[in-house]
């Protein structure tokens, strides 16, 4: 007999040889039915298979989210195996599950298009309905290499030679079809379900190298149930609707082409949002005492190699070479420049902390095909700030920045956010006791603030711990976007110091800081956020001014110069176009008020206003001094608002 413990510390008896899917029958037939994989001493372990004996059992079912990992990397599978039916000849590479989904690499000689979904996810629920069992065989290396070089699959061979020697080569059979896998696996395919659908088609290079064979990657999605599917697909198609290309483009915000790849072209309008947005977050941080400053653009490289930046991010660097040998760099980020600033002059303890603040232009070098809108860009804009302080005020600074960030969110429509402390990654700078020092001061400061928070391992930055703040839009998407980083290192290699009350020097603690990230991704956030449709105090144009007949067009710049006069960005359509032509234009470009102006208006000096997206609020009629105090009050910035 074998002892078998549960995570709840009850014990169980079981024969020799019984597997965790005897355990869940032996506990019901529900769970039997629910559980999907098991894990044997913290190990991943296929429901069929044997207990190595006495072990601590871990069942877990369809409503985890290891559970739908699962479901994914098995219908990757069952894709893999679709399309080896269907296009005979077609090779299979690797296939993993991923967030939403899963993709398979293939090689095939003719490219696969949308128009063969149907008949592929066709034969893949015929796959489930066969009800295949999932059975792990475990093979010598030899015979393994020997096989798939047999029947054609060189990329299968390729990857079991390059296996550590050690590792044990399992292969797992669904039916006649074989794959090279770690596993585990649902015990058949047909607790997979049908709550999947093939999303696109996309090249990728084997084993991500450009210099390989360009391979054709499918893609999809997969879920517990239909009703996720379900939802899934319309947040998809919500998320097409509140793309940031399409509406940047559509509401004049920017552009971008080919000519400055990943650097954005901002138009009046954009431009207009970017400053409101900009002027915001600048009141924001003169409010919290933060000194505002500005750094070079270009900076030797002699500085990046003695901070670490060249080592950790040389090869993303835009770089130039004077006709003196000088080899500058386009700064990637702003914090050995700020240091520089600190080191001019005398600085004490009574100085400390020293919030040094900067809407620093930075560049970094990202592949052609990982640029993506605002979302990932080449040139941006951080609002980037570093705190030098006193190692006993890491945890009231940790405090103060956590509620100015929970404030600019709520202000910005965010009320929803996640906190993952991200600890020591492999590859760092600083010894142990210099991260444990680091690493204690950030979670104690983080507990002191009352901030529950989401282990992150291995995901620090090569100077320090950080909290990477995660906020959640409209639609249900996750954004990571602030960072508060303690770093104990920078400051010691670029020699920081202070003069401390002992009279000696210190070094000071840095604590490196953002809220929205890059002005470019996160304006492209909240354009997503808000469909285009921005609270009035952010929207470029608060308010068009739309006439109803020539007759009324002195009235209507007689409006305009009144609304601008009273802080509001508004603009006059004098046109000779029908009114409702003008109103539909102007919805369509997000605009918030319309202020439509005709004969009866113009002669009683009022406006008759109407408000985008606000179906219950009715036309309003008023004078046109109350129609600017009123406006005026509902496009105040918010901070403004509470001052």
């Amino acid at each position: 007999m074998i002892e078998v413990q549960l995570p709840d510390g009850a014990k169980r008896e079981l024969p020799d040889g019984a597997s965790p899917m005897d355990l869940a029958e032996g506990i019901s037939k529900s769970l039997a039915k629910k559980a999907l994989f098991a894990r044997v001493n913290g190990k991943d372990w296929d429901l069929v298979r044997p207990l190595p004996g006495d072990a601590k059992v871990e069942l877990v079912t369809r409503d985890q989210p290891e559970g739908l990992e699962i479901i994914r990397h098995d219908t990757a599978h069952i894709l893999a195996q679709a399309v080896q039916e269907l296009f005979p000849g077609t090779q299979v590479t690797i296939g993993p599950a991923i967030e939403d989904g899963f993709y398979y690499d293939f090689a095939r000689d003719e490219p696969f298009s949308t128009e063969d979904f149907e008949a592929i996810e066709k034969r893949m629920a015929d796959i489930v309905d066969r009800d295949l069992p999932f059975v792990r065989e475990v093979w010598d290396r030899k015979d393994a290499i020997r096989h798939f070089e047999s029947i054609g699959e060189t990329y299968k061979a390729e990857l079991i030679r390059d296996l550590p020697e050690t590792e044990e080569i399992t292969i797992y059979r669904q039916g006649d079809w074989i794959d090279l896998c770690r596993g585990p696996h649902l015990p058949s395919t047909g607790r997979i379900g049908k709550a999947f659908k093939l999303m696109k088609v996309a090249g990728a290079y084997w084993r991500g190298d450009h210099r390989n064979a360009m391979l054709q990657r499918i893609y999809g999605t997969a879920w517990a149930n239909e009703s996720q599917l379900h939802e899934h697909l319309q947040r998809i198609e919500e998320a097409e609707k509140r793309d940031h290309r399409k509406l940047g483009r559509s509401m004049g915000l920017f552009h971008m082409q080919e000519e400055a790849r990943g650097q954005v072209f901002w138009h009046d309008q954009g431009w207009t949002l970017y400053r409101a947005l900009e002027n915001y977050m600048r009141r924001r941080l003169q409010a919290e005492n933060y000194q505002e400053v500005k750094t070079p653009m270009l900076i030797d490289r002699t500085l990046w190699e003695k901070s670490g930046h060249w080592e950790k991010f040389g090869e993303n660097m835009f770089t130039a070479q004077t006709e003196d040998g000088e080899v500058l760099a386009l700064k990637p980020m702003n914090c050995p420049a700020h240091v520089q600033i600190f080191r001019t002059g005398q600085r004490s303890y009574r100085d400390l902390p020293l919030r040094m603040a900067e809407f620093g232009s930075c560049s970094r070098y990202e592949p052609s095909g990982a640029l993506h809108g605002l979302m990932r860009v080449r040139g941006f804009v951080q609002d980037d700030a570093h705190i030098f302080c006193l190692e006993n005020q890491i945890e009231d600074e940790t405090k103060a920045f956590i509620g100015l960030l929970t404030s600019v969110y709520a202000d910005l429509g965010f009320d929803d956010f996640i906190v993952k402390f991200s600890d020591r990654p492999e590859t760092r700078a600083g010894d142990d006791a210099t991260w444990d020092r680091a690493e204690k001061a950030l979670r104690d400061a983080t507990a002191a603030a009352g901030v529950e928070v989401i282990l992150n391992p291995g995901e620090g930055a090569f100077y320090g711990p950080k909290l990477e703040f995660v906020l959640r839009d409209a639609i249900g998407r996750d954004w990571q976007c602030g960072t508060l980083q303690v770093d104990f290192v920078l400051p010691d290699r670029l020699d920081a110091e202070f003069t401390g009350e002992d009279g000696a020097k210190h070094r000071p603690v840095m604590l490196h800081r953002a809220i929205l990230g890059s002005f470019e991704r996160f304006i492209g956030i909240l354009i997503e956020n808000y469909a285009g449709k921005f609270p009035m105090w952010l929207a470029p144009t608060q308010i068009v001014v739309a006439t109803i007949t020539s007759e009324a067009d002195g009235y209507a710049l007689e409006v305009e110069k009144a609304l601008k006069a009273a802080g509001l960005r508004a603009r006059a359509d004098l046109r000779n176009e029908k009114i409702n032509y003008k109103v539909r234009e102007h919805s369509l470009a997000k605009v918030p008020v319309i202020a439509v102006v005709g004969r009866k208006e113009a002669e009683e000096k009022t406006v008759a206003l109407r408000f985008l997206g606000e179906e219950g609020r009715n036309q309003e009629v008023m004078a046109l001094d109350a129609a600017c105090a009123k406006l005026s009050g509902e496009a105040t910035p918010p901070d403004l608002k509470r001052s």
